[in-house]
């Protein structure tokens, strides 16, 4: 009886020492017009991709949710955030040290959103090494970037959700 409490016990703490980042660009936006600026709104597909996002982690027991300050960024994290009942976190406009730091204390899943040109980052910093080769396209959307901790490792895992795109 006694082995078999430490296994189990064995188990539970080895369990508690592994949770997931997922890691993406904001969904497709829409076209900018004249009186937009630079902070655009989803278009009719990105909402659509926000609501994807939604539901290939709905079982992903999502705790935090970060997100730069940009409507993009945060209506693409929205329906992930409101089907786990979170608040989104802001951070950025790029992440630094700092912000790494703080993701790497959390210890539940956490669902990051940002940019073309500063996913890759977050994916790099966290895993300590480069996974990302750098800046995504354009037209990239349906990444899905997976950063599991399992103990002191980082183990990344590129996936797609939603629409395929080029």
């Amino acid at each position: 009886i006694f082995m078999k409490y430490c296994l189990l016990l064995f188990i539970v703490v080895a369990a508690s020492c592994s949770h997931t980042y997922y890691v993406v660009r904001h969904a497709e936006k829409a076209v900018p017009t004249a009186n937009m600026g630079s902070d655009v709104p989803l278009s009719a597909e990105g909402e659509q991709r926000a609501i994807d996002l939604k539901e290939a982690l709905k079982n992903k027991k999502i705790a935090y949710v970060y997100s730069t300050n940009t409507i993009r960024t945060k209506t693409t994290a929205k329906p992930s955030a409101d089907y786990f009942g979170l608040t989104t976190e802001m951070y950025g406009p790029r992440p630094d040290s700092a912000f790494i730091a703080l993701l790497k204390t959390k210890k539940k899943n956490t669902l990051v959103v940002g940019h073309s040109n500063t996913i890759d980052d977050v994916v790099n910093m966290l895993c300590g090494e480069k996974k990302v080769a750098g800046d995504l396209a354009e037209t990239q959307y349906d990444n899905l970037f997976v950063v599991k901790k399992k103990g002191k490792r980082y183990v990344f895992t590129g996936k797609k959700y939603g629409k395929p795109t080029p």
